[in-house]
């Protein structure tokens, strides 16, 4: 028997785990409870991530959708109810629209951010509310958007339509904290600073080396540095912490 299964805990969904920041997450979150793997294209890294840890004496399942769209993620709730009771639910799942100027921002590329930045987010929110709300029949639990630095700095010149879909991030976390705290229901944000991911790594060598130099800790973050927040914001050492903005950002 694993130490998942021995312990009666719902499950710890998260939205674009297959890999990064999210699939740290899953990875860290498999230690202590059955974790299920929300995905949109990347269904080999889905696959490989659910039998890693399985490997590893956890319990995972990876369920294909498109948290920008409404159908499609109500079905895949249905079916994690399936599985068992969601817990926590972690919002990862989250587009640049890639770097442009706003004067230069394609209205496609803006939907698109807000679609899934955003709508996702509130959609896959609404969902777990219900199913954890005690108020209709829950039994509590835990929800940590990841939201970005960018929120607070703006990313001008690149992501201010990025920055600005993790601003309404920001402040879902701080207004929904407080409309379901008697619910039972913990509401949390992690903002990442630069982190040694895919997305850092499309900038010019020139321009992350000079991001690097603003960090006053001196050098990027790694995924495991934010999912160890987020694992602490979702654990019960986290049980009198709800509507804060964690950065994760090295001082950035």
């Amino acid at each position: 028997m694993s130490a998942v299964s021995r312990q009666p805990k719902g499950l710890f969904v998260i939205t674009g785990a297959s890999r990064g920041i999210g699939a740290q997450i899953a990875r860290l979150a498999a230690r202590t409870h059955p974790v299920v793997i929300l995905y949109r294209h990347d269904r080999e890294a889905a696959d490989n991530l659910v039998r890693e840890i399985g490997v590893n004496g956890g319990r995972a399942w990876a369920i294909m959708t498109d948290v920008g769209d409404e159908a499609a993620l109500c079905d895949a709730f249905r079916r994690i109810d399936a599985l068992g009771r969601v817990a926590v639910l972690v919002n990862n799942a989250g587009l640049t629209g890639g770097a442009s100027r706003v004067a230069d921002l394609r209205g496609e590329a803006l939907a698109q951010v807000l679609q899934v930045n955003v709508f996702g987010a509130f959609i896959a929110t609404r969902e777990a509310v219900r199913r954890m709300s005690t108020r209709q029949g829950g039994l509590g639990g835990a929800i940590i958007n990841v939201s970005s630095g960018a929120s607070v700095l703006g990313a001008p010149g690149t992501w201010v339509h990025y920055a600005a879909s993790k601003g309404a991030i920001d402040t879902l976390t701080i207004g929904l904290a407080k409309e379901i705290a008697a619910e039972g229901i913990r509401v949390n944000a992690v903002r990442p600073g630069v982190i040694d991911t895919e997305i850092h790594h499309q900038r010019t060598p020139q321009a992350l080396a000079a991001m690097v130099n603003a960090i006053p800790m001196g050098r990027m973050g790694t995924t495991a540095e934010v999912a160890e927040a987020v694992l602490w914001l979702a654990s019960p050492a986290a049980s009198y912490v709800t509507g804060c903005l964690m950065d994760v950002r090295g001082g950035f």
